[in-house]
């Protein structure tokens, strides 16, 4: 079809808008981009004369959305309160969130347990806020959302922890800590 000479062409080559931060200005961190869970699957109603209804067919078991954050073991645990700052400023529930720690203890965690293990183990079960733990503590319950500080810890504390944390994860897991320490140990681990 021609154009009418009143029509503007666009070239490929028109500039648009950059990737690169201006002069004197850092480049974003990057934000989280959560993914909504799907609906199970359901049966169709049988056409009339077809027999019984099949049974719905049986979900696989979800597997959660990771993303990793790079930080370092001095830098997880800042990660992971951004990380979780940034949760529940785009909607998610307090209740939603668990935080695990590999290394030292979160200092929400170790305030907590000062008052004793039956409170701080109530307040985890009373699910009304976000909850800090130790990556090994098997007493913490899945959530739909799981944050791993790598802030210490062996090698194979982290490896343990990891398919750990991603078995409490119900749609998202958040890992906070050294990329190629990360991605070498759950390769380890599978």
């Amino acid at each position: 079809m021609p154009l009418i000479p009143e029509e503007p062409q666009i070239h490929e080559s028109v500039p648009g808008p950059r990737a690169v931060p201006a002069p004197g200005r850092t480049a974003p961190t990057p934000a989280l981009f959560l993914v909504p869970a799907r609906p199970p699957a359901r049966s169709r109603p049988a056409w009339p004369g077809a027999g019984p209804p099949r049974p719905a067919p049986r979900a696989a078991e979800p597997t959660p959305q990771i993303q990793l954050i790079p930080a370092s073991v001095d830098g997880a645990l800042d990660a992971a309160d951004e990380a979780v700052d940034l949760l529940l400023d785009t909607g998610r529930a307090p209740s939603e969130v668990l935080v695990l720690t590999t290394g030292d203890a979160h200092p929400w965690a170790a305030h907590e347990l000062s008052f004793g293990e039956a409170s701080y183990w109530a307040q985890h079960d009373a699910s009304d806020d976000v909850f800090y733990a130790a990556a090994d503590a098997e007493r913490a319950r899945p959530r739909p959302v799981v944050v791993v500080a790598v802030n210490g810890g062996t090698d194979a504390a982290v490896a343990g922890a990891l398919p750990a944390a991603m078995s409490r994860a119900g749609a998202l897991l958040i890992v906070c800590g050294d990329p190629e320490r990360v991605n070498t140990l759950l390769a380890a681990s599978v």
